[in-house]
């Protein structure tokens, strides 16, 4: 029988993070691997080149990092090919399913902050500033964007169950589950 995900004593050590943009995979992601001893492979960072270019190696170095007996990322980039390379190799996946407002406030939060504070980001990007980014279609507007996408997991999950049957999922309805999860798993260093 397989181990429950959400038993603290849960082993998983090929982690992915899915939910949508602003719910928190990120952040998630980095504290898992500091609780858990993993290390964290962002998939922005491996994705976008300077000029927020996609970088030619992306999914090469997605196969390479994948390929590896440990690691925690966040489940996205499924349209540039990442899901048969990270689902098939993943032990767990937890999926932020929370709440649109929760989501949406927290990716306001996050966006305002990169922007004011012309904070860099990955490969020399940085967000564009406030005015900007009230203006073009989704894959400028990242506020657009999780509008469109608001319920991409929640369509996408059954298909995704069906195809990686062997991949348990432990949905998260609020960040305060989430919470007393992440505090119930015992530190690994």
């Amino acid at each position: 029988m397989p181990e429950d995900p959400a038993s603290p004593s849960f082993s998983a050590q090929r982690i992915l993070i899915a939910g949508i943009t602003g719910s928190g995979k990120t952040t998630l992601a980095r504290r898992l691997a500091e609780r858990r001893g993993l290390p964290h492979i962002e998939l922005d960072a491996l994705f976008h080149g300077p000029g927020w270019t996609p970088r030619a190696s992306f999914l090469a170095d997605v196969r390479a990092f994948a390929a590896t007996d440990r690691w925690v990322t966040e489940w996205q980039y499924s349209g540039k090919g990442t899901d048969p390379i990270l689902a098939s190799r993943a032990d767990l996946a937890v999926w932020l399913d929370y709440p649109y407002a929760i989501a949406r406030a927290r990716l306001l939060r996050r966006t305002v902050s990169r922007s004011l504070l012309r904070t860099e980001m990955w490969n020399g990007n940085r967000e564009k500033p406030l005015w900007a980014m009230l203006r073009g279609g989704p894959e400028e507007n990242i506020l657009r964007w999780q509008t469109e996408t608001r319920d991409k997991w929640r369509d996408r999950m059954p298909a995704v169950r069906a195809e990686y049957p062997a991949l348990p999922v432990l949905r998260m309805g609020h960040p305060r589950e989430t919470e007393r999860w992440l505090q119930a798993l015992p530190r690994i260093y």
